[in-house]
């Protein structure tokens, strides 16, 4: 079995707590797609989790993570410059953040609540970069929140198992932009098969495939 390795991006670690798995139809259908895959290659863009980390290894699964969701839940003005009287988003002093990844190599992308908190202007540039790391076949897996869950911003997600989800502070903070519809989804993009499953807390788990001839 070819074992997870960790990549340099975030030393942050969470704990994956004592609550209970939250399935998911949208991994189900992940996982279905990829079951033929042997040695999927994965990045995680949120925090390490040793238990995402340890169903991955599992699996068979290269895994690399950078956190770039803590740097957006805590503001870090690290990534914020004013340009005349603007403050804007450094997109890409952000994306830097991610390690070394070959071009068109994973089979899996997740996302969680990435797209949630990026200002909406910089959505397009951080998809097509992202992307661009999925090989034929590869997959993107995001939560987006639909309009009337307004708090959210500081949960950490992690897998229990292949298709179930830990969860913690799913309910502290609000969310800092509007929320992405469906056709603002399939606009972004445009040439990608697009899968949505409906949950029963307010979001969306987003499944964007890049087939082959995409």
């Amino acid at each position: 079995m070819f074992p997870a390795k960790t990549q340099e991006g975030s030393h942050k670690t969470v704990s994956a707590g004592h609550h209970s798995p939250i399935s998911s139809q949208a991994l189900e259908w992940v996982w279905h797609y990829l079951q033929d895959v042997r040695k999927p290659y994965i990045l995680d863009c949120g925090a390490v989790s040793p238990a995402s980390v340890r169903v991955l290894a599992q699996r068979g699964a290269k895994v690399y993570v950078a956190d770039l969701i803590a740097p957006l839940q805590q503001g870090d003005p690290v990534y914020w410059r004013r340009v005349e009287k603007k403050v804007v988003f450094c997109l890409d002093e952000f994306l830097a953040r991610l390690p070394k990844i070959p071009a068109a190599s994973l089979q899996l992308i997740c996302c969680w609540h990435l797209l949630d908190l990026i200002p909406g202007d910089q959505i397009p540039g951080l998809l097509n970069f992202l992307l661009s790391f999925l090989g034929n076949d590869g997959i993107l897996h995001c939560f987006l929140r639909e309009p009337n869950l307004k708090a959210g911003k500081e949960g950490r997600w992690w897998l229990e198992s292949l298709t179930t989800l830990g969860a913690e502070g799913e309910g502290k903070g609000e969310f800092p932009y509007p929320a992405l519809s469906n056709r603002e989804v399939e606009k972004l993009t445009e040439g990608y098969s697009v899968k949505t499953f409906l949950t029963r807390s307010h979001r969306r788990e987003v499944v964007v495939l890049k087939r082959g001839d995409s």
